[in-house]
């Protein structure tokens, strides 16, 4: 590119770029992705963004285009990669000054300059470094503050790269820098603390700035650029310096006041000291150990005593329970239980966490968190009023919680109470004393206590198991808490039921569980919102538990459901819809058949549901779940359901649907199981399958899930299916066999597998163009002894029951090779005698035994050369399948089948689907389930007798080892 032709028309089409008219904006987007490749291209937008004159957005976009060319384009290796040449100029302009005004662009040509130093530094770019700290070093701030806000991003970058050659060049780096780093901090820290004190906020905000950037270095190169970090004074001693300054900027918290204009990045600031600490910790745990002490004496002080009164806040406090939680559970510093097998490091901090947790302090820690840390707060309890929806799912785990003070609280007491359970237990358990009976409504302390302490004994019920009898507690207290009906004891009777689902798993009678289902049965008819969503959540863990007993909870479904469903249709949020009909699932799962009489309505209401959740994927994903076990729970019932049902099918499992996305595990999920329930096709149904094609080259974790779908279409309708799709199925297929898995490929010879045994001439016709290369594979000797045993049950399939395709495929396979087809089956009949021992299931044994035998009788001599081999896997099946009668002494084939019954279910047992008894109607008519091995071997070789006579006959039997011979004669005594 001529630069200054080419400046005028790139600077043209970045202005057109930032157009918001799309007739301008598209084609200068085209025209600027030609230029992406061109030569030159990237030093024109350098000059760009580096004119402080020019348009912001224009300089942004440029700053964006640059950036985007560094990732496609910067590697030597890369398709149009950049000159050698082009890239040393870059390099050089970006550093050549650092002055850039706007902060975002400022950022951004920062990140550049750092995505640069990742593949540059320091090899082909040993400038870059000392630049960036002759810069720092600067009096114009502007200058200064880029310089240091690019020296962050250039070391934040480095830091991350884990290669083991690169790790040396980056603790090379830290141990040059590392004293500037330090003196760097520390210089506008002191800076910082000197304004602040004197009430100059403006100067105090921009050394805050300076102070958070140089930290980040600092946090970079403590953390990750050094070996063994405890050898190194520097290091140890900022770590040290951390809590010093902690308690500087913390009182600054306090003399500055909420509406500071500092306070925000004060905070910050605090929160990032926190953070080197952790990361240190997590990093480098025996280094650490110097600091433990430290470390536990300020967290527990600020979060656990007065001193932390005014000057903490919300984000703080989670950061040193955090630093708590870490020492208290870090496997580095629990010696092993042969005390010694234990490293000297473990055994040190073993002992200091030890002294440092003593009974007074660990009682105060633990009253503190519950008594303090666990009441709800005026904000949270005005939620409860106002949205009481949104309380309740964040209750239960919402997202907006997931950094914030109480599920922290609720960890962090977890931990301790588990370590340090001795001591801890006694207290709790002293706590719950005091709370003795009904609790005063009118007294909003004590309600807010007992709640907080019922939230601790709900958490650790696992270890209060052996300290707490929970049924008589259950019985002689909480039952009497949950009939107090006044609207403050909601409170008391929320929490309640939450310890009821939490103890439910641990420790509750099995005769109890009728009394509990009357309980909630009352509150789910409870007038507050909030206790009926909880009660509903007790009720899922309830059913979900391992003694649940189907009998005790029939007498209260009917009434329970309804009540579910009601909550169902009252509440108004996705995510509180989410969890209810979560709860209606699970139900409907563990109850099955029992549920059809009361599921008219649900099935009423889903299609609303649906059409009103069309921009929730979530809720219709748990949409999917309740149907899928409603289906099953209906069985042949759910037929009804298809014309809502099909529909939802089809969208969700069509990959050319944006939604599919979310839905398309769960929608194969219900398409399987609606095939496996369902009684008869329907052309809606056989329709669907043409979206099984796409999903079939997504090739992806679904494909066993789409193969049990092509099965469940076979055993339901093959006729019509293959009639309708096995030639596209059969093209899927081949393009699948290309590039799949040894498992992937059993998977797909499944599938003709059953489709042979559904419709054994159909399915060899439909499937022919994949038989060649099954046929190949035995002749080749296939090495993966799965696939090999599906081969042999294919061909096994195909010459017992459909002997002139065999046949022909013999003589097409025979042509192929340039063999005789004699000599060819000669070859297949070899292997399988030898590959025998692949077969490991018990059907396919008989079924080759058959299949072989099916040869006989026959004047062909290859046959009779390997007639020996024939018996030997004859009488191998034979031992596989034939059972002795202890009463007659004869022997009887296990595997006949002669008629199907119905089998006798108790109450928790499912009931069969449609499928398995269409598998059991095809077993009846399935040569290895209708023919007796026993008789069908024995009127094999009398037929073979009958063809070559007594001598020849007798000659034949002497090729057989005598061994062989005597087994096979004890297994047809009696005929």
């Amino acid at each position: 590119m001529d630069m200054d032709s080419a400046s005028t028309v790139v600077l043209q089409a970045l202005t057109q770029a930032t157009s918001q008219d799309t007739a301008v904006l598209k084609p200068a987007e085209e025209q600027l992705r030609q230029w992406e490749t061109q030569p030159g291209f990237y030093s024109v937008l350098l000059n760009i963004f580096n004119n402080h004159m020019l348009d912001v957005n224009v300089r942004w976009l440029a700053v964006l285009y640059f950036k985007n060319g560094i990732d496609r384009y910067w590697r030597r290796l890369a398709p149009h990669a950049l000159s050698e040449e082009e890239k040393m100029s870059l390099r050089a302009g970006l550093i050549t000054n650092f002055n850039e005004p706007v902060n975002q662009i400022a950022t951004q040509i920062a990140v550049l300059i750092a995505k640069v130093a990742r593949l540059d530094c320091p090899r082909q770019w040993p400038e870059l470094i000392p630049i960036l700290l002759e810069s720092v070093k600067g009096q114009d701030g502007l200058q200064q503050h880029r310089a240091l806000l690019t020296f962050y991003h250039v070391t934040k970058t480095l830091a991350s790269k884990r290669l083991p050659q690169d790790r040396p060049l980056f603790q090379d780096l830290a141990s040059g820098i590392y004293s500037f780093a330090c003196s760097l901090w520390s210089h506008h820290t002191d800076c910082f603390l000197q304004q602040i004190y004197a009430r100059n906020e403006v100067a105090a905000l921009s050394s805050l700035e300076r102070t958070l950037l140089s930290l980040k270095v600092l946090r970079k190169l403590t953390v990750h650029g050094f070996q063994e970090p405890q050898q190194n004074m520097e290091v140890m001693g900022f770590l040290n310096a951390v809590f010093e300054r902690l308690k500087q900027f913390l009182e600054c918290c306090r003399q500055v006041g909420p509406d500071s204009t500092c306070r925000e990045k004060l905070e910050k600031t605090i929160i990032l000291y926190t953070k080197v600490l952790l990361d240190f910790l997590e990093y480098h745990p025996c280094p650490f150990i110097p600091l433990i002490q430290r470390s536990l004496e300020f967290a527990v002080s600020y979060v656990f005593t007065p001193a932390g009164e005014g000057v903490t806040f919300e984000r703080f406090i989670v950061q040193c329970m955090n630093l708590i939680k870490m020492i208290v559970k870090n496997d580095a510093y629990k010696p092993a239980k042969n005390i010694d097998d234990s490293k000297p490091e473990s055994l040190e901090a073993h002992k200091i966490k030890t002294a440092f947790f003593t009974h007074p302090t660990l009682t105060e820690i633990g009253r503190r968190l519950v008594s303090h840390y666990f009441l709800l707060t005026e904000e949270e309890l005005a939620m409860w009023e106002e949205d009481p929806e949104s309380f309740a799912v964040e209750e239960t785990g919402g997202d907006s919680w997931k950094y914030s003070l109480r599920p922290c609280t609720e960890v962090l007491f977890l931990d301790i109470f588990h370590n340090y359970s001795q001591t801890l237990t006694p207290v709790l358990l002293d706590m719950v004393q005091n709370l003795q009976g009904p609790t005063n409504v009118e007294d909003p302390v004590q309600l807010l206590m007992k709640d907080a302490v019922y939230n601790a004994v709900g958490l650790a019920a696992y270890e209060l198991f052996d300290n707490v009898d929970f049924d008589q507690w259950f019985k002689n207290q909480l039952l009497g808490e949950l009939q107090v009906s006044h609207h403050r004891y909601k409170l008391i009777r929320r929490r309640v039921i939450w310890l009821i689902g939490q103890w439910i798993s641990v420790k509750f009678k099995s005769d109890l569980r009728p009394l509990l289902y009357e309980v909630i049965l009352s509150l789910m008819q409870d007038p507050d919102l909030v206790v009926r969503i909880e009660t509903a959540t007790t009720l899922k863990l309830t059913v979900d538990d391992f003694e649940f007993r189907t009998e005790q909870f029939l007498p209260y479904l009917e009434s329970i459901f309804g009540l579910l469903f009601q909550l169902l249709q009252q509440v108004t949020e996705c995510d509180t819809k989410m969890q209810v009909l979560h709860v209606i699932s699970c139900v409907i799962e563990r109850v099955n058949i029992q549920i059809r009489p009361y599921v008219a309505c649900l099935v009423q209401y889903l299609p609303l549901l649906w059409k009103q959740s069309e921009e929730h994927n979530m809720l219709r994903c748990a949409i999917l779940t309740t149907l899928i076990h409603l289906v099953q729970g209906l069985g042949a019932e759910s037929k009804n359901l298809y014309p809502f049902l099909l529909p939802i099918i089809q969208l969700s499992t069509d990959v050319s649907q944006p939604p599919h996305v979310y839905l398309l595990d769960d929608g194969l999920e219900l398409w399987l199981v609606t095939l496996e329930n369902s009684p008869a096709v329907t052309p809606e149904l056989l329709r669907i399958f043409q979206n099984m094609s796409a999903l079939l080259e997504l090739s992806s974790e679904n494909l066993r899930t789409c193969f049990q779908i092509v099965n469940a279409y076979m055993y339901l309708s093959a006729p019509e299916f293959l009639q309708n799709y096995a030639e596209s199925l059969c093209r899927s297929f081949c393009d699948l066999l290309r590039d799949i898995t040894n498992e992937g490929q059993v998977q797909v010879l499944k599938v003709v597998e059953i489709a042979l045994k559904v419709s054994p001439i159909l399915g060899a016709h439909m499937f022919q163009p994949l038989l060649p290369a099954v046929f190949r594979g035995i002749v080749d000797g296939e090495r993966y002894p799965v696939v090999m045993s599906t081969y042999l049950g294919i061909i096994g399939r195909v010459l017992l029951q459909n002997s002139s395709f065999f046949s022909s495929l013999l003589a097409q396979m025979a042509s192929e090779c340039g063999q005789e087809m004699d000599h060819l089956l000669g070859s297949v009949i070899e292997m399988w005698v030898d590959r025998m021992d692949n077969i490991t299931q018990p059907e396919r044994r008989k079924l080759s035994s058959l299949a072989l035998l099916s040869l006989l009788p026959s004047d062909n001599s290859v046959i009779q050369d390997k007639f020996c081999g024939i018996i030997n896997i004859c009488v191998e099946a034979l031992h596989d399948v034939m059972t002795e009668d202890p009463e007659t002494g004869t022997f009887k084939d296990c595997m006949l089948m002669s008629h199907f019954e119905e089998p006798k279910l108790s109450d928790d047992e499912e009931p069969p689907t449609e499928q398995d008894k269409r598998k059991k109607l095809l077993a009846l008519e399935d040569p290895v389930h209708s023919v007796s091995l026993q008789q069908f071997v024995y009127e094999k070789l009398k037929a073979q007798q009958a063809l070559m006579g007594d001598e020849g006959f007798g000659v034949l039997m002497e090729s057989v080892d005598t061994e062989l011979v005597r087994q096979l004669q004890e297994f047809l005594q009696g005929f």
